[in-house]
């Protein structure tokens, strides 16, 4: 085999292999693309759909608001997201709450 796969992004394991269009690390379970930049600004939701400004996302599981007794609920539609840099990486106005920063990995794009 001539070909060597690049090192793992997260990890650096040099245990990488290929399956189907992914590369895959089998130590932290990391998957990612080949051709994929590391410095991509690309903004994913919970099952892989890139994000961009302007989109309508759904809560996928109840959050809890920090210093409140309040819950976002499962399937609360959010429309017209910002995305921003950090560790909340989509700002919004969640219907009922205000202002909000939520994780990506707590939204699923919604088909219009």
């Amino acid at each position: 085999m001539t070909d060597t796969l690049p090192p793992c992004p997260e990890c650096a394991s040099t245990f990488t292999y290929q399956m189907d269009a992914l590369l895959v690390c089998p130590e932290c379970g990391h998957e990612w693309a080949p051709g994929a930049t590391e410095g991509s600004a690309s903004v994913r939701d919970s099952v892989g759909n890139i994000l961009t400004d302007g989109d309508t996302v759904t809560v996928i599981k109840d959050l809890k608001l920090k210093g409140s007794s309040s819950v976002i609920k499962v399937g609360t539609k959010v429309r017209g997201i910002r995305l921003v840099e950090g560790d909340h990486d989509i700002d919004c106005k969640v219907p009922g709450f205000g202002q909000i920063g939520l994780k990506s990995q707590f939204v699923k794009k919604v088909a219009e």
